[in-house]
């Protein structure tokens, strides 16, 4: 059988491709050194496929299609944007997909019990995609399936559901009859406001940010799933309900302490980085 056998969660912050080069800027060197951490364990646990949780930023999925939850299942995939490599510096990417493993996750035939999802056979993957793996994976050599999660368009699945999610990924990838070893890829933010007063000055909530570490650093999902009520997650600022995302990462991985919990300061708002490693 298949094993997920790597979970983790990471920024994509697109300022992070252009302030990260060399000489490493020195409030950056802790963010270059998680990145590289996590993408030495996905090298070295020999993973062969990626599933990828991340949030289209209203590029793909706008106001007049916007699911809650996005299965991508074709077999090559394109990013980025124009205006991202204009305004950021990234670069085009091209990716493979894995359709079958895709098609077991949104279910073959009926849509699993845990949870319903739409699916896409024609994506083009945005920064919140693109980034994470262009640090975890430079080469872009191993399969992905992609998965959106809206946590940008009211209304927005409850935190509870990102946990369904996750629960329901590692029984897709357990049940699966082959000897893939898999890794969950999760992107978002810590407490992070864009376009107001708060907007890239160091995180605008320290309080939320040792909330959302503590979760999962103790393994503390349902103190996660409680903790990310929208309200509270909203007022620590515009963008910052992509945490969510990493709920689906302690999820998968039974509600287990992470092995890696951290809000890496930055001179942008602090990054997430979360690893949980099973090399059984």
């Amino acid at each position: 059988m298949a094993k997920l056998v790597l979970a983790a969660a990471t920024p994509h912050n697109p300022l992070l491709w252009r302030a990260m080069r060399d000489p490493m800027p020195d409030d950056l060197v802790g963010v270059a050194g998680n990145f590289a951490r996590i993408r030495d364990e996905i090298r070295d646990l020999g993973v062969d496929v990626l599933v990828v949780v991340g949030t289209d930023h209203i590029r793909q999925f706008f106001f007049d299609h916007a699911p809650a939850f996005v299965v991508g299942k074709a077999a090559q995939y394109h990013g980025t944007y124009e205006n991202e490599v204009r305004t950021f510096g990234m670069e085009y990417v091209e990716l493979t997909g894995h359709p079958e493993l895709a098609e077991r996750i949104a279910g073959r035939e009926l849509l699993p019990e845990a949870i319903d999802f739409a699916v896409s056979h024609e994506w083009r993957l945005d920064h919140g995609f693109v980034i994470p793996l262009q640090y975890l994976r430079p080469d872009l050599d191993l399969p992905i399936v992609p998965i959106h999660t809206n946590a940008t368009l009211p209304p927005l699945p409850s935190p509870r559901r990102f946990a369904v999610l996750g629960e329901h990924l590692r029984e897709t990838i357990d049940a699966w009859e082959s000897d893939a070893r898999v890794a969950l890829v999760t992107s978002g933010h810590m407490a992070t406001d864009v376009g107001g007063p708060r907007q890239f000055a160091g995180s605008p909530d320290p309080g939320f940010d040792a909330e959302a570490v503590a979760w999962m650093r103790d393994g503390d999902l349902e103190g996660a799933i409680r903790g990310c009520r929208f309200d509270r997650v909203m007022a620590a600022g515009n963008v910052t309900y992509q945490y969510v995302n990493v709920i689906t990462a302690l999820a998968a991985m039974g509600g287990r302490p992470a092995d890696l919990a951290e809000a890496t300061e930055s001179r942008f708002a602090s990054s997430p980085f979360f690893m949980w490693r099973d090399p059984s």
